[in-house]
C-alpha cells in the first residue's frame, strides 16, 4: 500500500519519539487512514504487539486491513474466540477481565480517547514496560489535558484543516438552522448531556427538526444522530425516505447497505450507532441531534461525512440554535479552531448564512492579528539584537504560534539553556518562554531549514526594504542582502 506523506511523517515521528517516551498519542482526523498508520507501525514493531478496541466493527476492521496490507493473519482476544499471534487484535471488554501480563511489548489503542476510563487502564496497567500509542481524532485542549493524564506527548499530529487544503478531505460547510431548541433543563452526567435528558428535551421539536432537514439538506445524503434510539425512530417516520438502524435492527446489514447504494435524499437515522467503525463516503451531510460537550465525540460524528467521494462537492453541517447557557457544547466552529474568540465570531457567521468553516475561520484570525500586531509594536520597542518569539508568528504568518497554550506537564516548565542557546543561533529571543513552545518554535524552524528557505532574520530585514521573501531560498534571500549592501542599503540603486 502506497503511504501518503503525512502518513509516512506520522509513522517516523511514532518509532523516533518511543526513545523518548513511553506512552505517546497520534491525532489524524476521521477519514485521514489511521487504522494504516498503527498497522504500519505494529507491523515493524520488535515483540508481540496489542491492537486495543472496544467494538466488534474496529477489531475486524483493524484484522482486515492488516491482512490486506501485509497478507499476514492477526490474533484475536474476544470473549471465547481467543488466540494470540504476533499482532493481536482485542476486546478491551474481555481483557479487563484476564490477566495477559507482560504478553505484550508494544499496545496500540484505537480511539484512544477513550483510553483514561476504568477498564481501559485496567488492560493497559498489565504491560507496565510497553511502549503504548494512542491513536484519537483531532481533540480540543480539554480533551488533550484529560489524555496528559496518562500520555508522555503528541507525536504527530495532522489537522483537519490540514487534511482538506491537501485534497484528502472535502471542504465543509455550515449552516445554523433557526429552530430554538431549549437545552436549560438537560442534565450533566459524568461530565456530557445526559442522553436520556436530551431525548426528553427533543421529542417535542421532531416535526420541526425533520422540516428543517427536508428544506436544508434537501438533495443531499444525510446522516442522523440521535440520543435515543425511540428518537432516532420517531424521526424516521417522519422523513420521507428516511430509515432507522440500531444494534438490535435484524435488518441492520441490508439498512446500511440500502443506505451506501442510496442516492441524494436518503436519510439514516441512528441512536450513535454509526459514530466509530463504519464508513459511507458518499454521505455528503451530518445533522447532530445528540449535542455534546466532547468534541472528540462530536468529530467522530461529523467525521462521517468527511471523505471523499465521486461528484461530491463538500459536507454540510446542519446546526440548530440549541439554547444553553451554562455549559459550552460543540459546535461547527470547534472543528476548524481553538481559539474562543474565533469560535463565537464563526458560530455567528453560520447563524447569518450558509458558510465556509475554513474561509470564515481564517477571516476571524485576521481579526485577532490587529491586536497581536499591536502587542508586537510594543515588544519590538526593547532593543535587542534577537527577534522576540511574537514577531516569528507575525513573520511566518502562523495562527498556531500565537495560539500555542502548554497541555502536558513537561511543556508548562522554562525552555532549558540547551534550547535557548538553539533558538538564539536561529536569531530567536527565547528566554521566558515555555519548554513546549520552545519546542514548537524549534519544530517550525527546523523545518523551515530543512525545505532551504530564507531565515527568520533574512524575512525581518529584507521586509524592511519592501520585499516580501518569505518563500525565497536562503540564496535567493542572501543575493539580495548582498546587493543592497553593495548599495549602501538604499534600495533604489538596486536592480530589482
Amino acid at each position: 500500500m502506497q503511504l501518503r506523506p503525512y502518513q509516512r511523517e506520522a509513522i517516523d515521528a511514532i518509532i523516533d519519539h518511543w526513545n523518548e517516551w513511553k506512552r505517546e498519542l497520534l491525532v489524524l482526523p476521521t477519514g485521514c487512514g489511521k487504522t494504516v498508520v498503527f498497522n504500519t507501525v505494529a507491523h515493524g514493531r520488535p515483540g508481540n504487539v496489542l491492537i486495543l478496541a472496544h467494538r466488534d466493527e474496529l477489531i475486524e476492521q483493524a484484522r482486515d486491513k492488516y491482512y490486506r496490507m501485509f497478507s499476514e493473519s492477526t490474533g484475536k482476544i474476544k470473549a471465547s474466540d481467543t488466540h494470540i499471534e504476533r499482532v493481536t487484535v482485542g476486546s478491551v471488554q474481555t481483557m479487563c477481565r484476564r490477566d495477559y501480563s507482560n504478553v505484550f511489548q508494544t499496545v496500540i489503542v484505537d480511539e484512544a480517547h477513550h483510553s483514561i476510563s476504568d477498564s481501559y487502564q485496567t488492560v493497559l496497567n498489565q504491560f507496565p514496560d510497553a511502549r503504548v500509542l494512542g491513536v484519537t481524532a483531532t481533540p480540543d485542549r480539554g480533551d488533550k489535558k484529560s489524555l496528559a493524564r496518562y500520555y508522555d506527548g503528541i507525536a504527530y499530529e495532522y489537522s483537519l484543516k490540514q487534511a482538506v487544503k491537501e485534497g484528502y478531505l472535502c471542504n465543509i460547510v455550515a449552516r445554523t438552522v433557526p429552530l430554538e431548541i431549549d437545552m436549560s433543563s438537560v442534565k450533566i452526567s459524568m461530565g456530557d448531556f445526559q442522553v436520556d435528558s436530551i431525548g426528553e428535551t427533543l421529542e417535542p421539536y421532531l416535526p420541526k427538526i425533520a422540516e428543517a432537514v427536508s428544506v436544508y439538506a434537501s438533495g443531499r445524503k444525510t446522516v442522523i444522530f440521535c440520543p435515543l434510539i425511540s428518537i432516532a425512530k420517531e424521526l424516521a417516520a417522519m422523513i420521507p425516505d428516511a430509515r432507522e438502524v440500531n444494534g438490535d435492527s435484524p435488518d441492520r446489514k441490508e439498512t446500511l447497505e440500502w443506505f451506501d447504494r442510496a442516492g441524494p435524499g436518503a436519510v439514516l437515522c441512528n441512536a450513535m450507532l454509526l459514530t466509530e467503525g463504519w464508513d459511507c463516503p458518499s454521505v455528503d451531510c451530518v445533522v447532530v441531534l445528540r449535542p455534546t460537550k466532547i468534541r472528540s465525540l462530536y468529530a467522530q460524528m461529523i467525521g462521517r461525512g468527511t471523505r471523499l467521494s465521486p461528484g461530491k462537492e463538500n459536507l454540510l453541517i446542519l446546526d440548530f440554535l440549541w439554547l444553553c447557557q451554562k455549559h459550552n457544547l460543540c459546535k461547527p466552529a470547534n472543528l476548524v479552531s481553538d481559539n474562543e474568540d474565533d469560535v463565537k465570531t464563526v458560530t455567528r457567521a453560520t447563524e447569518e448564512d450558509e458558510i465556509d468553516l475554513f474561509d470564515a475561520a481564517t477571516d476571524a484570525e485576521e481579526q485577532r492579528r490587529s491586536a497581536l500586531a499591536e502587542e508586537l509594536a510594543r515588544q519590538q520597542k526593547k532593543k535587542s539584537k534577537l527577534i522576540n518569539p511574537l514577531e516569528v508568528f507575525s513573520i511566518l504568518d502562523d495562527i498556531g504560534l500565537a495560539d500555542y497554550e502548554p497541555t502536558f506537564k513537561w511543556e508548562a516548565g522554562e525552555a532549558s539553556e540547551a534550547q535557548i542557546n538553539a533558538l538564539s543561533k536561529f536569531g530567536i529571543d527565547a528566554e521566558g518562554i515555555t519548554k513546549g513552545y520552545a519546542c514548537k518554535l524549534m519544530d517550525t524552524l527546523i523545518k523551515r531549514a530543512a525545505s532551504h528557505k530564507a531565515t527568520i532574520r533574512q524575512v525581518k530585514t529584507l521586509r524592511r526594504f519592501g520585499y516580501d521573501p518569505i518563500d525565497w531560498t536562503i540564496e535567493q534571500a542572501s543575493a539580495k542582502l548582498s546587493q543592497l549592501s553593495a548599495a549602501g542599503w538604499k534600495k533604489w540603486r538596486v536592480k530589482d
